[in-house]
């Protein structure tokens, strides 16, 4: 479960998150409610910079995993977009013996076998946002 004395890092963001802006007030609100709801100690946030592609905060965020319980993101359609890159972050995270948690889907990367379910969602994601070419 949680330690007191580490804590999980919460990660929210300045840009939109599949094509919708959330305040980061409520972004916080919705991580803060994940967190108290699973019995985890919440640290306060890092903020995501606002330019597209940038992960400075995410990767500030893994840097200080070593103090950390784990990390709970406002979501998981905030991660990055290559899934090389994400499962680099994955491994990462799970390399130190940590968790990834997504609180807007109550999704939690705990071990190798929570990948596959993580990666499922995005490509479904990815598909559904694709137009499909119309039959003539």
């Amino acid at each position: 479960m949680t330690s007191v004395l580490r804590g999980y890092r919460g990660y929210i963001g300045s840009r939109p998150v599949r094509g919708e802006r959330t305040p980061q007030q409520v972004q916080n609100l919705v991580i803060r409610d994940y967190a108290s709801r699973h019995g985890m100690a919440f640290k306060l946030s890092a903020t995501e910079y606002a330019m597209p592609g940038c992960y400075m905060m995410l990767n500030a965020v893994i840097e200080e995993l070593p103090t950390l319980d784990g990390v709970i993101v406002f979501s998981m359609f905030m991660l990055p977009s290559g899934e090389t890159k994400r499962r680099r972050l994955y491994q990462d995270i799970l390399g130190q013996g940590r968790e990834l948690h997504a609180a807007l889907e109550n999704l939690s990367l705990r071990c190798v076998d929570d990948i596959g379910r993580f990666e499922d969602i995005l490509r479904v994601n990815d598909f559904a946002a694709t137009e499909m070419p119309r039959a003539r």
